[in-house]
């Protein structure tokens, strides 16, 4: 992060605005509307700071500035056009390590103005760190439209039975779990239609009986292929109220940073043949939280019924009798493949596709390999960088063709993204020159060929 987003309480503090335009009487209102007693020094000023003067909102200092017009403030604000004159306010505004922000001037900034949807006591900044504020407008705009006005009052209502619901539920994570339902079902639909002494009698209710909030529950959610934007919403949600994440090795950082900040996350990653925590043990940690009463979720690259082992770990919880639910998530070979530029299926080239791992339980590849014949049949192996020349010499040996197409795709969906096509025969001497790095996705078949015409995301091809 750049800037550290907090919120500011002005009420009745001393704010120092230099400047007196159009864009100071824009950053006077927003001040003016938190409450700040407001200083504005200009030896002119817009006709809205005038008024404003006039009705004794403001202070109006007539003149030009001066540092010492900075003493005693809690915040700087600069909006004038003289850049040297905001280089000036802002040394001296660090040397009484004060906050300050120049308006368009982010290096010359401590703190900066985000755009705002006020739904008070309840608000969302958006911020994008002082390089582009037209996206950040953008980005508000879209989120005006998903959150009801009436969620102030939802907010101010949770406020005042804030401490009640402490003293009835002093445990944290059943308190949590307990506001999480209630924010999110009758009792808040109840406050926003502003009968609020039925919500509350409702609420009582609830309070009364919340012996199954403290049961936990295991989530196994698919966390796509690698870009954070192929996510899901409900995986993304479900994020939010886990209070245990045990993530792997195929996750994007980006993914995992998106958890509850307090959210315990711990590593579970494995390679082959280097399991930093045994399956085993994974299986024993989801159940060890899931009986803590905890909200957990098995964060897992891809999809977890797709060779994501998902089965075996809710096997040991079903055992248990602890509830679990599957979030799907984009599996790699769908991911990986459209950014690749490569249709698994395509009415010219391929009627069926097929996933195969590229190692089997034991490390082996002793699939059937008389399956994979077919020339209309696109073949997805999962796992197979270090099988590569063993898969194509098995292919081969059963009698697909040596001009076969086929592409490994290195890092697929990120920006790191690489893909290295060629054919059956000389796909093993190309990737043991180029030395791709897991995780990686093999893609066999005709449809490799439309690479070339349709690939849009990456950023280096090998041939």
């Amino acid at each position: 992060m750049d800037y550290l987003p907090l919120n500011l309480k002005l009420i009745d503090e001393p704010v120092t605005l230099i400047g007196g335009g159009k864009i100071a009487a824009r950053k006077a209102r927003l001040l003016l509307r938190a409450g700040a007693k407001l200083t504005v020094v200009a030896p002119d000023i817009c006709m809205e700071l005038r008024q404003a003067s006039d009705a004794n909102s403001i202070t109006w200092i007539n003149g030009t500035y001066a540092a010492a017009q900075l003493d005693d403030c809690l915040l700087v604000v600069a909006a004038t056009s003289d850049r040297e004159l905001n280089e000036c306010i802002h040394r001296d505004a660090r040397a009484r390590s004060l906050p300050v922000n120049v308006v368009d001037a982010p290096d010359l900034c401590t703190v900066i103005f985000p755009s705002i949807i006020d739904r008070n006591p309840l608000l969302i900044a958006v911020s994008s760190s002082g390089t582009s504020p037209v996206l950040a407008r953008i980005l508000r705009r879209r989120i005006e439209s998903m959150v009801p006005a009436a969620y102030g009052r939802l907010a101010e209502f949770a406020g005042r039975l804030r401490q009640r619901v402490k003293t009835a539920i002093p445990e944290e994570t059943p308190r949590r779990l307990f506001w999480e339902q209630v924010l999110e079902g009758a009792v808040a639909e109840k406050v926003m239609a502003g009968r609020e002494a039925e919500a509350q009698s409702l609420l009582e209710k609830r309070l009364a009986s919340t012996g199954d909030l403290y049961t936990g529950e295991v989530y196994l959610v698919g966390a796509g292929p690698g870009d954070p934007d192929l996510l899901t919403f409900k995986a993304a949600r479900l994020l939010q109220s886990a209070d245990v994440v045990l993530y792997d090795r195929l996750v994007a950082p980006a993914i995992v940073d998106m958890a509850r900040r307090d959210a315990e996350c711990i590593y579970v990653g494995k390679r082959r043949a280097d399991h930093a925590v045994p399956q085993e043990d994974i299986n024993q940690l989801l159940l060890k939280f899931a009986q803590q009463g905890k909200r957990v979720i098995r964060l897992k690259g891809g999809d977890p019924f797709i060779f994501g082992r998902g089965g075996e770990e809710i096997d040991l919880l079903a055992q248990h009798g602890v509830p679990f639910q599957i979030v799907p998530g984009i599996t790699a070979a769908s991911g990986v493949a459209c950014y690749a530029g490569i249709p698994l299926t395509h009415r010219d080239h391929a009627h069926s596709v097929r996933f195969v791992t590229g190692h089997l339980k034991d490390g082996s590849l002793a699939h059937d390999w008389s399956q994979f014949l077919s020339p209309t049949e696109t073949l997805v192996f999962y796992m197979g960088l270090v099988g590569l020349p063993e898969i194509c010499r098995q292919l081969l040996a059963v009698g697909r063709a040596a001009d076969t197409p086929a592409a490994l795709v290195e890092r697929g969906t990120t920006l790191q993204q690489r893909v290295l096509t060629g054919t059956l025969s000389n796909l093993p001497e190309l990737v043991a020159r180029e030395k791709p790095a897991a995780p990686t996705l093999l893609i066999i078949g005709d449809v490799v060929r439309l690479h070339a015409d349709l690939a849009w995301y990456g950023t280096e091809d090998a041939q």
